[in-house]
């Protein structure tokens, strides 16, 4: 399944300033959800960060020099401004902004805008006061009527101290913004509406203890940011975890089983796709102590645990408004014989089984592999990165739920 820059090709500037570190994570931003990345960098860009580091991160030769007589043999600058499906400058320095207002070409960066036909991208950084210029708003006014996109910048707390207007936007953000340029005119989830659970539950023990497990949410919380970028309204109801809300979805934050179940079916009568990715705890102390509970001389001491909700099976089992619902099977062993015992159990569409034994994939890590099952066939996933494994995931579950909506 191809993903949401698939085939498209970004041509990415970069000019002198200390935000060129962000543009390492940029690349790598992009290339995760499919596009193709080649880099200009100033020789001031060069000051800030390697050429080599960048080559690495994008799997080209990083191009710099207007004269290079083994690329210009062949028209190295005209090819790569032919080549661009975009041209995004990030960071734009105040020094660049001002040469491409008035039109120059005296750098290979400054040529390729003069001799692109593709979009312009400009994701301006610099001091605060040099951004409040009059010249560099002038210059700025002068790009947007020539159709440049100016994305950016953000307000904050800027390298050299100041605070204030002129930090390039994080690459998350311009991430979202070259995605958005890129949208289809009807987005594959469009309409549908998504409720998700991700991370853990924490099941008190007194006020001071409880019982969890090691899921971070960092699945659920890639799949609710995918959605969204796939048009769809999500729901994303989150158990205690570290991490920031995806822009453009609605979280609501739960600590116990009890609670996400609660929540959970309250939304899921209003949702189409219902997505079961938390780690719920299975047990839940029968009774939690009021007050912190004392060492004993006893070397042991035992606890009365009774089970939790199960979320994902009373979901399925909704005899009206039932959506689409999809649960998560984290295994240690014979993975596959176990998912599709819980598929059948919990009367579930879609399973996602993965294998948390692995160290390199599933709690806490960046990357997971997924199987993905359902009452007459399997799809499997390799491992990559949770982003770019939750935009596969979610076309193959909407492709799912329409056929089973066909029938």
């Amino acid at each position: 399944m191809a993903l949401l820059l698939s085939g498209k090709r970004i041509l990415l500037g970069i000019s002198g300033g200390i935000a060129a570190y962000k543009s390492a994570d940029l690349i790598r931003r992009l290339k995760e959800r499919g596009a193709e990345v080649r880099v200009i960098q100033t020789d001031a860009a060069c000051e800030f960060i390697t050429p080599l580091t960048l080559q690495a991160l994008s799997g080209h030769p990083v191009a710099n020099s207007l004269l290079d007589p083994a690329a210009e043999a062949a028209m190295g600058h005209i090819e790569l401004a032919k080549w661009a499906d975009l041209l995004l400058i990030a960071p734009a320095s105040a020094d660049l902004i001002a040469r491409l207002a008035h039109g120059l070409a005296n750098d290979l960066l400054s040529t390729c805008v003069l001799a692109t036909d593709a979009p312009v991208a400009v994701a301006p950084a610099m001091n605060q006061q040099m951004y409040k210029n009059i010249a560099t708003k002038h210059n700025i006014d002068t790009l947007k009527t020539r159709n440049f996109y100016i994305w950016g910048p953000a307000a904050g707390e800027q390298a050299c101290g100041d605070v204030g207007m002129g930090r390039m936007l994080e690459p998350l953000q311009l991430v979202d913004l070259v995605l958005e340029h890129f949208a289809p005119k009807v987005l594959p989830l469009e309409g549908v509406s998504l409720v998700i659970t991700a991370g853990p539950t924490r099941e008190p023990i007194d006020p001071v203890r409880y019982i969890s497990n090691h899921s971070s949410g960092k699945m659920g919380f890639a799949l609710a940011e995918a959605a969204v970028q796939l048009g769809a309204q999500v729901t994303l109801i989150a158990g205690p975890v570290q991490l920031a809300t995806p822009a453009g979805v609605k979280r609501i934050d739960v600590v116990t089983a009890d609670q996400m179940y609660q929540v959970a079916l309250e939304q899921a009568i209003s949702a189409h796709i219902f997505i079961g990715c938390a780690a719920v705890a299975d047990y839940k102390v029968a009774q939690v102590a009021t007050q912190k509970l004392k060492k004993t001389s006893d070397d042991s001491t035992s606890l009365t645990l009774v089970k939790n909700p199960d979320i994902i099976a009373a979901v399925a089992a909704l005899t009206s408004q039932r959506p689409f619902t999809v649960g998560f099977a984290a295994e240690t062993q014979d993975v596959a014989n176990y998912a599709r015992q819980k598929l059948v159990k919990k009367k579930l569409d879609l399973i996602c089984a993965n294998d948390v034994s692995l160290s390199n994939q599933g709690f806490n890590s960046e990357q997971n592999a997924l199987t993905v099952f359902w009452a007459d066939g399997e799809q499997q996933f390799g491992l990559q990165a949770k982003t770019e494994l939750a935009q596969q995931l979610l076309l193959l579950i909407n492709e799912r739920y329409l056929h089973e909506k066909s029938h």
